[in-house]
């Protein structure tokens, strides 16, 4: 979708690249700021699944009023000039930028050239916690489950700008800086506004949801980011589904086709492939009585979809007897964490992991 013609630019500007991401603008935008002009423009990834629900979270988007520009971002080589050299003028003008992932070397890159005083990062699921600790200590931005760099051809589009966008992301004289988010926050940043995300937006548009008897389970690409053994996620998986009754598997979007298969065949549940995030899903309902998770996003989300309904959202710890030897050294305590701090902010059962 063209910007609008003859429009200077819009006042705020936000870059999306997962459906969460953009349920989060979304969000943002129904709790802080009601009524902005908001361009809202997708930086679409390659996986179909993925490009799937942000088609519908783009719909959705549309019917607040929001402008939508879908970018093909990683349409070929030549596609991050294109995608860049179309967005350097939007960004000149833009007053306030939103941006779904900090972590993202587009969103670093595109950082560098707007001038934007107000920048707000909305969450990118648990990956927010560690943005911020990051930001806090003054570290280079890298996501949790990397052990190190990669490199390749893009860097010569995307270069060395992390550091520049972490200097963009600090607050200083003439800039503000806010973090919207559903996560736990702590160690926050000198100057950093936190403003917490009660998903109000999906309460108010969804449900309340039918409930039913039994339990759901919700998937994780733990296996897929190279952090759990995948014959050990499976027995885990079995060991819950039998203990709990779950009937459902709602895998998520970055699950391979082959692990889901056998997660079908060897544990009779039914997989799931959502159309949108699992908030949303889950707000509108059918939705076990009892929703079982791995330590991730929604155990700090789903609590807040489905506050005022009688669903229990529990958590199982990852036993580091899982972790594959590509994990990184910070996995271990990170999911911990994110268990941990679930668990506090809203009562969660645990429960205990399949022996």
């Amino acid at each position: 979708m063209s910007p609008r013609a003859g429009n200077a630019g819009p006042r705020t500007l936000a870059f999306v690249e997962s459906p969460v991401q953009l349920l989060n603008v979304l969000e943002w935008a129904h709790t802080r700021a009601p009524g902005a002009e908001l361009t809202l423009v997708v930086l679409s990834p390659v996986d179909p699944m993925t490009r799937g629900q942000l088609r519908r979270m783009s719909e959705l988007a549309r019917k607040e009023g929001h402008e939508v520009r879908w970018e093909e971002a990683r349409g070929g080589a030549t596609a991050p000039f294109r995608t860049v050299g179309g967005l350097t003028g939007a960004l000149r003008h833009a007053d306030r930028i939103v941006m779904g992932d900090p972590f993202s070397r587009y969103v670093q890159l595109l950082l560098t050239i707007t001038r934007a005083r107000d920048l707000v990062v909305v969450d990118d699921g648990t990956a927010t916690m560690e943005f911020v600790t990051q930001l806090a200590h003054g570290e280079r931005l890298v996501r949790w489950h990397r052990k190190g760099s990669r490199s390749g051809p893009r860097d010569l589009l995307f270069g060395p700008v992390s550091a520049s966008a972490r200097r963009r992301l600090t607050p200083a004289r003439g800039r503000r800086v806010e973090v919207f988010s559903a996560m736990p926050i702590e160690d926050t940043p000198d100057g950093v506004a936190v403003t917490a995300n009660d998903f109000a937006w999906t309460r108010a548009r969804f449900g309340p949801p039918r409930i039913t008897k039994g339990a759901d389970m919700v998937g994780t690409s733990l296996v897929e980011t190279g952090v759990v053994d995948g014959d050990r996620y499976l027995d885990a998986v079995r060991g819950l589904a039998r203990t709990h009754g779950a009937a459902r598997y709602f895998a998520h979007r970055r699950e391979s086709t082959e692990k889901l298969h056998r997660l079908a065949v060897e544990t009779g549940l039914e997989i799931v492939r959502p159309d949108l995030p699992l908030e949303l899903i889950a707000r509108r309902g059918p939705i076990g009585r009892t929703v079982l998770s791995f330590p991730s996003t929604v155990v700090h989300t789903l609590p807040l979809a489905l506050a005022g309904t009688e669903v229990r959202v529990a958590v199982c710890d990852i036993d580091p007897a899982w972790l594959t030897q590509h994990a990184s050294p910070r996995a271990r305590g990170f999911l911990s964490g994110v268990t941990d701090s679930a668990r506090g902010a809203h009562r969660l059962s645990a429960v205990a992991s399949p022996g």
